[in-house]
Formats: C-alpha cells, structure tokens, sequence
C-alpha cells in the first residue's frame, strides 16, 4: 500500500506532462474530467452555457498554470474540482453583483446566500460523484426511485442491515456538504489550496 502522503502516480505523471506543455495530457485531463467540471459549474451557476464557458476557463488555467498544482497536497480531480468551484463561485459573484446594481439593489445578503447555496449544492454533488458505486447505487434508490431500504436491499441483493448501513453512511457524507459549504467560497475539496 502507498505512503499517504504519495500522491498517485497518475497525478504526478500528469502534472509533469502538463508542465512540458503536451497537449495530448490537456486532452486526458478533459477526457477524465470534463464531465466534474461541467457538472459543477452548472450546480454552481445555473446555466448552461455559463457552465460551458467556465469548463474551458479551467482548462486554460490548467494549460496556462500547471505548476499551480501539487501532487502532495491531493488528488488532481479535487484540484480540478476546488478550481472549478473557485472560478465558479467568482463568475456568481460577479455577474450577481452587475444583476444587483442595474436592478437598483444594493444589498449584498441575496448574493452571498446564493452563493452559499450554490456552494453546498457543489459540494453536494461532488460529494455524490465521488462516493464508491455501492454507497451512490443505495442513495439513488432510495431517493431517485424512492425505494424503502427493504426495497433497496432486494434491487441490489444485499441484506436489508446491509442496505441500512449504506444508506446511513451516504447520507453521513451528504451531510458533510452543508458543513464544509456554510462559509462562503468553501470549495468543495483540497482544502481550499487552490
């Protein structure tokens, strides 16, 4: 087993090749996560081509500043994620704060609500996202197809003290969104070193 402080190898093989400038490791990382960064853009924003836009202002940091990333300090996805929320989180700000004054507002209370809502919803979905496949298949049960847990227990044949068990851990980490999003600009990983 790995030191826990080594971050894995891909990580650290991406950011050299990212640093020498090989536009082929720009196309893994999109290809790997592109779909994280949309995703979050859009739960942070609320629109899409909002979402689009910042998906290719995260690339572009990632081409134009490899360096800003360290492999000892995380995983590159919660790099890419922490930026994601992070630019997000500004574009909100900004283009809330132009909506704010051409209406004739001056109250900056709405903006940061919105922008703590839209944070734990980030975090939330990252959250979701991240979690092992056995943890987010009893979540989406339970919740999408909204199944009991005996129900849940049968659809993935596991025991209903099993089924419980997975559902009381996925939605301990759900909670966690709230936590880690109630200051304002909390990314939703890396520990905010961005």
């Amino acid at each position: 087993m790995a030191k826990r402080d080594a971050p894995p190898r891909w990580d650290r093989k991406m950011q050299q090749r990212l640093a020498r400038g090989e536009a082929a490791a720009l196309g893994e990382l999109y290809d790997r996560f592109a779909s994280l960064v949309h995703g979050l853009a859009h739960t942070v924003l609320g629109d899409e081509r909002a979402a689009d836009h910042l998906t290719r202002d995260v690339f572009a940091h990632v081409w134009e500043h490899p360096d800003t990333y360290d492999p000892k300090q995380g995983p590159l996805r919660s790099w890419v994620a922490a930026l994601t929320h992070r630019l997000a989180v500004q574009r909100l700000r900004a283009t809330e704060t132009a909506a704010l004054r051409q209406a004739g507002h001056g109250s900056t209370e709405e903006l940061e609500r919105k922008v703590r809502h839209a944070s734990v919803a980030a975090r939330a979905d990252y959250i979701v996202q991240s979690m092992p496949v056995p943890l987010r298949a009893a979540l989406e049960l339970a919740y999408f197809q909204r199944r009991d847990y005996r129900q849940t227990a049968v659809d993935l044949g596991v025991t209903e003290d099993e089924a419980r068990r997975r559902l009381r851990l996925g939605l301990q980490l759900l909670s966690t969104a709230h936590d880690a999003g109630a200051a304002p600009g909390a990314p939703p990983g890396y520990g905010g070193a961005v």
